[in-house]
C-alpha cells in the first residue's frame, strides 16, 4: 500500500454523493464522486484509468464513513466473549505468572545442565563412548532413566505384568499348574499325617485303647452325675465292690468269686504267677513257665532291699 492510499484511507474526508439533496447548491462533478489523489509524478501524461487489481491505484472514498460519523446511535458491535470479571482476571494473571515462573526455572535448569551431544556411539547404559566430563555422563544417564520411565508409564500395567499371576515352569520349560501342585501337596501332607496317626495307634495295645474308650464313657456319664456323692450312692458302691485288691483281708471270706477278665473282655490266668512292674497278668492260655531273663525278680528284690534299709536306718535313729 502506498503512502497516498494510507493517507486517503485514514485521514481524508470524502464529499457527499451526487444523488443526495443538500441545502446549498453544489455543482455535480459527474459520476466519479469523491476525492481522487493521483501520483505527483504523472508529468502531464493525462488521466490514468484506475485498475481495480492494481495495488497503487487511487481509492474512491464514499460517503459511508461520513454518514457513520454523523449518526448518534452507537453502531459498535462486540465481537468475541465479554470482558472477564476482576476475580477471573486475577486468577488468569496468577496462572500466567506461575507458568512463566516454571518456564523460566526450566530454562535456567536447561542452561545450567551440561550440553549433551546425541550424535555418536552410545553404550548400553545410555552414556556416550569417549572422553567426557562427569556432568555429561550424569546428564546422559538421567536422560536414559527418564526415557525408560516415560516408556514404562505409557505401556501401562498390561506390559509391566502388574497384577498378573506368576507363571512357574519346570526344568523342561513346561508350565506348572500351581493350584494343582498345591492340591497335590496338601493331599500328600494329609496322607502322611493319617499314616503317622495310624502308626501311633498301632503302637498302642488293646488295654490302652480300652482305657481311652472307658474314659470317654466316664466323661459322658459325668454330665448327669451330681456334684456331691455320698455313701448311699449305689453306682459308686458297686464300682468299689468290683475292684480287687491284693492285700484285702476279707477277700477270702467271699463265697462267690468272680472270674477274672481283662480290660478287653478276655479271661485271665487264675493260677499263681511272678509279678511284674506293670501289673499285667498272664492270659488264660499261659502254661505257667516263666521264660523271662530274671530282670523282674531282681527289680523287686532291689526295691525291697532299699525299702528295708530305709526302715532299718529309721529304727536305729529311734533307738539312739
Amino acid at each position: 500500500m502506498s503512502l497516498a492510499d494510507y493517507l486517503a484511507k485514514n485521514y481524508l474526508t470524502p464529499d457527499s454523493t451526487a444523488g443526495k439533496k443538500t441545502k446549498k447548491r453544489k455543482r455535480n462533478r459527474g459520476p466519479h464522486a469523491g476525492l481522487i489523489i493521483a501520483d505527483d509524478d504523472a508529468l502531464g501524461w493525462g488521466a490514468k484509468i484506475a485498475d481495480p487489481d492494481e495495488d497503487d491505484a487511487p481509492i474512491n472514498v464514499g460517503a459511508a464513513s461520513a454518514e457513520f460519523r454523523k449518526t448518534k446511535k452507537n453502531n459498535w458491535q462486540t465481537i468475541g466473549a465479554p470482558a472477564p470479571s476482576p476475580a477471573d482476571q486475577a486468577a488468569a494473571d496468577a496462572i500466567i505468572a506461575s507458568a512463566a515462573a516454571e518456564s523460566s526455572a526450566r530454562t535456567i535448569a536447561d542452561e545450567d545442565a551440561p550440553t549433551v551431544d546425541d550424535t555418536g556411539m552410545k553404550m548400553e547404559s545410555g552414556a556416550h563412548a569417549g572422553l567426557q566430563t562427569a556432568d555429561q555422563v550424569t546428564a546422559q544417564l538421567k536422560r536414559k532413566q527418564a526415557e525408560e520411565r516415560r516408556r514404562f508409564l505409557m505401556d501401562g500395567a498390561e506390559h509391566s505384568g502388574q497384577g498378573k499371576e506368576t507363571i512357574y515352569r519346570d526344568a523342561s520349560g513346561r508350565i506348572i499348574n500351581v493350584a494343582m501342585k498345591r492340591a497335590e501337596a496338601r493331599k500328600k501332607a494329609e496322607e502322611e499325617a493319617a499314616k503317622a496317626a495310624a502308626q501311633l495307634e498301632a503302637q498302642k495295645g488293646d488295654v490302652q485303647r480300652a482305657e481311652r474308650e472307658r474314659r470317654k464313657e466316664a466323661l459322658k456319664d459325668a454330665k448327669y452325675m451330681p456334684v456331691a456323692r455320698y455313701e448311699d450312692d449305689m453306682e459308686m458302691n458297686e464300682e468299689l465292690k468290683d475292684k480287687e485288691r491284693w492285700n484285702d483281708p476279707a477277700a477270702q471270706f467271699l463265697t462267690k468269686k468272680k472270674q477274672g477278665k481283662s480290660v478287653t473282655g478276655k479271661p485271665l490266668y487264675s493260677g499263681a504267677f511272678t509279678p511284674n512292674r506293670y501289673g499285667i497278668r498272664p492270659g488264660h492260655r499261659w502254661d505257667g513257665v516263666d521264660r523271662g531273663n530274671g530282670f523282674e525278680k531282681e527289680y523287686f528284690a532291689a526295691r525291697n532291699r532299699r525299702r528295708d534299709l530305709k526302715e532299718l536306718d529309721y529304727a536305729w535313729q529311734m533307738d539312739e
